[in-house]
């Protein structure tokens, strides 16, 4: 029997996904708990039509991402780390990061910002942020040193 799933099943498909499983199936457990419907051509149809608007929601929105990463890759951060004799004291995180992204206009959260490499010194470091469907922008983080 060929169904449309209305929720994601483990080891079966994700939510939409027209799947084929057997009579006893959908009728004693997918149809009875409305995780799927039956797959009538009218309710194909209907899928199709959702689908494609789905799709061009997501690409209003990705095009939206890009120009905010493309505004977010303008800004260049600076900050300074405390150094003594043997390096530096402490390290940069994500939340500060966050903090001089604030600073700048921009509120960013923490978790979007991916340290590959702990910022434990003075550089330049190019700081990737994920801001969602598949959309990545980079900020240059510059960390100049302050004697302690």
């Amino acid at each position: 029997m060929k169904l449309i799933l209305l929720q994601d099943v483990e080891r079966l498909g994700s939510r939409g996904q027209v799947v084929t499983v057997k009579d006893g199936y959908a009728r004693n457990y997918l149809l009875p708990k409305k995780i799927a419907l039956k797959a009538t051509p009218a309710q194909l149809k209907q899928l199709d039509n959702i689908r494609n608007q789905l799709a061009t929601k997501e690409e209003k929105i990705r095009k939206r991402l890009a120009g905010f990463a493309e505004k977010l890759g303008l800004v260049s951060l600076k900050t300074t780390i405390r150094t003594g004799n043997e390096g530096a004291f402490g390290a940069i995180t994500n939340a500060d990061i966050a903090g001089l992204l604030a600073q700048a206009g921009f509120e960013i959260d923490r978790h979007s910002i991916v340290l590959s490499e702990t910022v434990r010194g003075p550089g330049i470091y190019d700081i990737p942020i994920k801001l969602g469907h598949e959309v990545t922008a980079t900020v240059k983080l510059w960390v100049a040193e302050e004697p302690a």
